[in-house]
């Protein structure tokens, strides 16, 4: 099993000059840490308008700044707002590409279609069509980064002409293509469509096999791929606070991770925001005392502890669990001696079996693979004579008589 770190960059009131540059320059720090360690991957949200939630509302520059301090860690995008009126698809596919570029070929490209409608009213997307408008998005954002030239494209959602969408990425024929999964009926989509399931749902790992009974199940027999390749897996997300110490383990991480499942709470699902006004913060302390404790289920505690809560996910077939170390008021400190601990305690055993549990997916999903892509209907590309020619602005301009 793989391991990765989950970034919203939050930032609870009361706010204070130079705290947003304090908690950027931190995770930096702490990714760069996490790339020496050995972590697998880091996943960067890409949120507006969440305030003391999420104040990342440009994770490709802060996947870019990563991309210069590490050398190996996957950069991973947790995802990418596709609906256009966030961005539009051959923006993304400019951004994908030249992440690639600059890290390498390290980038893992993770889609959604948002919730929360601080976001969605702020961007003026309708509720019932954000779904069909992530759908186009990633189709044709995929073909951008394949097509030479893109033929363009006369959408519900979107329409360009055609354009050679540059630069093209480093991984080909595209980086690997997830969506954001808060559900099992997002799961089988992912499945259906042959895209990796970032699922943002708090499961145990006894639920988490059903899913990923079911994502694989359907992945063999229904698949119609979304892009140029598929990209069967699921990463599941858990919190993150390890210490010799339970007790301690508890007290430095506990709150953080409990914060982090109020405030998504509050811009989600109960919450009533007054933009620039409300107080998320002093809201949870409020209701501290009736919320769930976390604990060695939500992956606080020990190593022993945290080995036998990250067996149980691998034991159902998930592929990779993503850590919510930075949440509430968590320290910067204790983050990063929680990673040291893990990977010098935990990280290696699961790692030490990785490389074969790949091979023998690969081989158990090849056939199935190459059935979902007999089954993908392609985008035709454009004859050269039918390429239409674009006069520079200058052609278009009469000389002054």
């Amino acid at each position: 099993m793989k391991f990765g770190l989950f970034y919203e960059h939050q930032l609870p009131r009361p706010w204070h000059d130079g705290d947003e540059l304090k908690l950027f320059q931190n995770a930096l720090d702490q990714v760069e840490l996490a790339d020496r360690l050995g972590f697998d991957h880091v996943w960067e949200v890409e949120h507006h308008f969440l305030e003391e939630y999420a104040h990342s509302s440009a994770p490709e520059v802060f996947l870019g700044a990563c991309s210069q301090r590490t050398k190996n860690i996957r950069l991973g995008h947790g995802i990418t707002l596709m609906p256009p009126a966030y961005n539009h698809p051959a923006r993304v596919a400019e951004r994908i590409a030249t992440l690639d570029l600059v890290s390498n070929g390290r980038v893992e490209w993770g889609t959604g279609e948002s919730a929360a409608l601080l976001e969605l009213g702020g961007f003026g997307i309708l509720v019932p069509e954000k779904r069909g408008m992530w759908r186009e998005a990633v189709e044709q954002c995929a073909n951008m980064m394949v097509m030479d030239p893109y033929p363009g494209y006369d959408g519900k959602y979107f329409s360009m002409p055609c354009r050679n969408v540059v630069p093209k990425p480093v991984q080909k024929p595209h980086p690997p293509l997830w969506v954001a999964c808060s559900n099992r009926e997002t799961i089988k989509l992912a499945a259906r469509l042959g895209i990796g399931a970032l699922t943002f749902a708090f499961v145990d790992p006894e639920e988490a096999k059903q899913w990923v009974d079911e994502y694989y199940r359907i992945f063999r027999e229904e698949c119609v791929p979304i892009g140029h390749a598929v990209n069967p897996n699921i990463a599941m997300v858990t919190g993150f606070s390890v210490h010799p110490d339970e007790e301690e383990a508890r007290r430095r991480g506990e709150d953080g991770f409990r914060f982090f499942g109020f405030a998504l709470g509050h811009h989600y699902i109960f919450g009533e925001h007054t933009p620039g006004r409300t107080n998320v913060w002093d809201a949870f302390e409020a209701a501290r005392p009736f919320l769930p404790q976390g604990g060695p289920n939500r992956g606080i505690g020990t190593p022993a502890q945290l080995r036998a809560h990250l067996q149980g996910f691998a034991d159902a077939g998930v592929d990779q669990v993503a850590f919510i170390q930075q949440g509430g008021r968590n320290r910067h400190d204790h983050i990063c001696e929680a990673l040291e601990l893990f990977a010098r305690e935990v990280m290696p055993e699961f790692h030490a079996l990785e490389v074969d549990r790949q091979a023998r997916k690969a081989a158990e999903l090849a056939p199935f693979i190459e059935a979902a892509m007999r089954r993908k209907t392609w985008m035709s590309a454009l004859p050269d004579q039918d390429i239409p020619r674009v006069l520079a602005l200058g052609r278009n301009i009469k000389p002054a008589s």
